[in-house]
């Protein structure tokens, strides 16, 4: 019986209670709401006949910040400045002058409702060109509404003009940069431009996002700015030579990768193909912005500990070579793979499976090896040159390498058809296209992988 007397006591409670919130709520002619916000369920207030609400609701839509008695607000592409009135029931009439961008005209104000901020949306409406009745706030989806280009002197600029201001973020990803932008509409294309350092970009779709991808090779950098002006979103991208480049040193090696080609001297032979076929790729490589160094040149060398130096700095070595051996009858041309443990314990460490931060920046694994060797066969045959591949564990050089290593044996110096053959230039000149075109190949392809990863491992 007592506990049904205690039940009875706290409904009448309740009631009485309600009672007098409807009570002191109809007094201040304020009542609770439900609003759509942009399609998002949202608590609002109808105040003396208008609806409002509170800067807590908006922030997912908009900034809004109170600076004493003036409320900036700002998104979508416009800055709206609304005069904070206590007074409820006047801040709910046309008593108060607004900024609208850069209109001025007499609206509802913001106000003060239990010591919290509310804002008028018929107001942020008119200023947002929203589309706005009772109980529903909408606007209309962020859209791409074109893209151009500027050709400049020393770098090139992508242009994207937006119906309304969305987030970005961008990331170099090997050779190319992508900017994300989020929940942004538009058709998907590429755009072919006239520029010398950026000579197109290509728009996707990605989920609800669009991206821009455009080309910056390892010589290049890169800025990407927004211009917010009333009723005007411009997302701006800037790319040559004439930007500084900001990646941290962390990722230098992966956006700057070293190449180092070592071209053995071979004397007896007539001319020397390794230094040629070397220098060759090096050109190739050093026009598409990649950083190489050959050991070599006609008349000076590196000594042992420099190109061993060199060897452990690279994230590509490749060595070029003719076989030679006394009374051999061998013949052909051999991409030969290291064999065996590294010389350095932290190389074996971190190919063993260590768990070191960032590892796969400094030490590749043996597969990187193997793909750079496949890449490698795979021009040379399409160039008409068939290589075989070995496996060896004699060439120091190899060893010292960190990353991915090879020894291109371009033929045998014993062998009177591989070096006529070498003596014609077409000859050569597939080898060093099929080494650039390789060595390239790799490094984006790793580029791309170790960037994602470095993210990852970052968010950590």
């Amino acid at each position: 019986m007592k506990g049904r007397s205690a039940g009875r006591a706290r409904a009448a409670w309740t009631v009485l209670a309600g009672s007098l919130l409807l009570v002191g709520l109809a007094g201040a002619q304020i009542a609770f709401s439900r609003l759509n916000l942009a399609g998002k369920q949202v608590e609002s207030i109808q105040l003396y006949g208008a609806e409002y609400a509170s800067q807590a609701a908006l922030s997912g839509l908009l900034n809004v910040a109170r600076d004493g008695a003036l409320v900036r607000v700002t998104g979508l592409g416009h800055t709206l400045l609304l005069p904070v009135d206590e007074d409820q029931q006047r801040a709910a009439t046309t008593f108060n002058t607004v900024q609208l961008d850069t209109r001025r005209l007499n609206a509802r104000a913001a106000t003060l409702v239990n010591g919290n901020l509310y804002l008028p949306l018929d107001t942020l409406a008119d200023g947002l060109g929203a589309q706005y009745q009772k109980g529903e706030f909408k606007v209309a989806a962020p859209a791409l509404l074109s893209v151009s280009s500027r050709a400049g002197r020393d770098s090139d600029r992508i242009v994207l003009d937006l119906s309304r201001d969305v987030e970005i973020s961008d990331e170099q990803r090997g050779d190319r940069v992508v900017v994300t932008l989020r929940g942004l509409s538009g058709d998907a294309r590429r755009y072919t431009t006239r520029g010398a350092f950026v000579p197109s970009a290509e728009v996707k779709r990605e989920g609800s996002d669009l991206t821009l991808t455009l080309p910056v090779n390892a010589t290049n950098g890169y800025r990407v700015f927004k211009v917010v002006r009333p009723g005007s979103v411009r997302v701006v991208v800037d790319a040559g030579p004439g930007v500084s480049r900001s990646s941290p040193e962390l990722l230098e090696r992966v956006t700057r990768p070293l190449i180092v080609l070592d071209p053995v001297r071979v004397s007896g032979v007539g001319r020397d193909v390794t230094l040629e076929v070397a220098r060759r790729s090096a050109e190739l490589l050093s026009k598409a912005g990649w950083q190489v160094q050959v050991t070599r040149d006609t008349g000076t060398a590196m000594t042992r500990d420099e190109t061993l130096k060199l060897a452990r700095q690279s994230d590509v070595y490749l060595g070029l070579d003719l076989g030679r051996f006394p009374g051999s009858s061998r013949g052909g041309v051999t991409v030969y793979e290291q064999t065996g443990e590294a010389p350095a314990r932290i190389v074996n460490a971190i190919r063993s499976g260590a768990g070191v931060p960032y590892g796969g920046l400094v030490v590749a694994g043996t597969g990187s090896t193997r793909r750079l060797s496949e890449l490698l066969r795979g021009e040379l045959k399409g160039g008409g040159v068939n290589a075989t591949q070995e496996r060896t564990s004699r060439v120091l050089t190899l060893g010292e390498a960190p990353q991915a290593a090879l020894l291109l044996e371009l033929g045998w110096s014993s062998n009177a058809q591989d070096l006529a053959r070498l003596g014609v230039d077409d000859r050569l000149q597939v080898m060093a296209v099929a080494v650039a075109r390789s060595v390239a190949t790799y490094l984006t392809a790793r580029a791309n992988n170790n960037a994602n990863i470095s993210a990852q491992e970052a968010g950590q």
